[in-house]
Parts: structure tokens; sequence; C-alpha cells
């Protein structure tokens, strides 16, 4: 029963490293950028979901209801005043602006907030769990963090392949000149793509602070935690990044019950062999 455990238990973790890969794969399968600041950008949401609740006193998930627009509004301005211009110009200059913008958040958070680590209290969230078999506890928090990937990736499909919005997203994909011709404005769409990026990145770092310590130094793990779901999964393909997630989970799940010290060796090494043998991915989306 101990590996059935490590093997649901990392199920249920890949969860939250799909919600750290939703966004990236969005904004990659609409505009082909790969943000280097993504993973800071959830640790500025866990500080800011962090803010709002010693403010407030409201419960860290209720904290969304604020925290999930505010960060949708910051990626909606960033695009539109920022990445855009460096959109076309080469895969260099946004890479570089990103790296950018992660240095700037991290010495941001790290003036604001100082490296003291911290974290959100969900009460018996966090500690309560039920026993699915003997020796196999699922925990609620765990539970519940599938669940919201679940559904966020689920409403991600639909909003991409179901509406008006997800039309002009695939629109300025396949073909930004042609979209322009047709009359749809390219950096309004990747300016809501963002946003819609950082709602996501906002659901993210909520359950990330209430999971775990963390401090302004944690964005570049859980980026690469991200990517490896996205590279997986196969680029832009979002039900293909869940995938990636859980094997992603389960791979660190095996290798911490085979040896503590072995939990993230194990799955970099599994990313490895996965790009060996599928180089775009398992599930690459066709173009």
């Amino acid at each position: 029963m101990t590996w059935i455990n490590a093997v649901v238990q990392g199920v249920l973790i890949g969860g939250l490293y799909a919600m750290f890969a939703a966004g990236l794969s969005l904004i990659f399968g609409v505009m082909r950028l790969v943000n280097i600041g993504h993973g800071d950008l959830i640790v500025a949401a866990s500080y800011l979901a962090w803010a709002v609740v010693h403010a407030t006193g409201l419960h860290p998930l209720t904290s969304l209801v604020i925290v999930a627009p505010l960060a949708a509004a910051f990626g909606y301005a960033l695009q539109l005043g920022v990445l855009n211009h460096t959109l076309g110009k080469g895969i260099l200059p946004p890479l570089l602006v990103t790296f950018g913008l992660s240095v700037i958040l991290q010495n941001g958070m790290l003036l604001i907030f100082t490296a003291d680590t911290r974290k959100l209290d969900a009460g018996a969230l966090e500690t309560g769990s039920f026993a699915l078999s003997p020796g196999v506890d699922i925990g609620y928090l765990p539970l519940l963090m599938f669940a919201t990937a679940l559904v966020v990736i689920a409403a991600l499909q639909f909003l991409f392949y179901s509406t008006s919005l997800g039309r002009e997203f695939r629109a300025v994909s396949d073909d930004r000149e042609v979209a322009a011709l047709m009359g749809i404005d390219d950096r309004r769409v990747y300016a809501s793509a963002m946003a819609l990026s950082l709602a996501v990145v906002a659901v993210a770092g909520v359950f990330l602070a209430i999971r775990s310590n963390f401090d302004p130094f944690m964005g570049p793990g859980r980026l690469i935690f991200g990517f490896e779901a996205v590279i997986i999964g196969g680029l832009g393909n979002l039900w293909g990044t869940l995938a990636g997630g859980v094997i992603l989970g389960v791979a660190q799940g095996v290798g911490a019950e085979i040896n503590p010290g072995w939990q993230v060796l194990a799955g970099h090494i599994a990313f490895f062999l996965v790009l060996a043998v599928r180089p775009r991915g398992l599930f690459p989306r066709i173009s």
C-alpha cells in the first residue's frame, strides 16, 4: 500500500503542477511566448493573497474574489503596455523582457515582504483527510487542488474552443496578419490571454501559499515544475498539461518513497525521459 499511496499522492499534487503550467500553456498556445517570469508571478500572487487575507480577514480561498481580478488586470496591463512591443521581433526580446520582469518581481517582493517565509492558514482544510483504503489517505486540500485543476483546465478548454474570444485566440495563433485583416485587434487579444493566464496564476498562487511556506525566491522552482509539465504534456495542449502535471507529481512521489532526497530529481528524470523519447511531448497540439 505504501507504493499505491505514493502514486495517489503524486496524482493529487499533479493538479497543483498543472495549475502552475496551465497559464504557460495558454500563453504559448496563443502567442508563442515563453514567460520566464511565470514562476515569480505565482509567488507574487501568493504574497498578494497573504496581504489581502491579513488586511480583510477573509479565508484564503475566498480571497480569490479579490486576488484573481487584480492579477488579471495586472496581466492585461503588462501585455498591453510591455510585452506586446516585444512580439514579432524574434524569440530573444520576450525572453529578455520576462527575465527582467522576474528579477524585478523577486527584488520587489524581497523589499516589501523581506526574506522571511510566509504561509496562509486554511485551518482544517490543510490537515483533514479521509481513508480511501487501508494505508491510503486522501487529504482534503490535495483533492481540492486536483478538482480545481480539472475545473480550470476544462473551463479554459471550453473558452478556447467554444467562445468568440477563443476563436480570436485561435485566429491570432494560426496567422496574426490574416486575423488583423479580418478586423481582430491582436494586441487586445494577446492582453486578454495574459489576463486569463494570470487569473489562473492567482489560483495556483493561493493554493501554493496554503500548501507550503513561500519566500521571494521560490519562483524559478515553480517555473521549472510548470515548464516540465507543459513539455511533458505537449506545448499548447491544455489537457496534456494536466497529464504532464500528474506524471511529474507521480514521479516525485515514487522518487520520495525510494529516497526522500530523490523527490525532485525523480521528476527531472521523468521529464528527461519523455523529452528523449517524445521531443514534442506526449500529446503535442496539432497546428
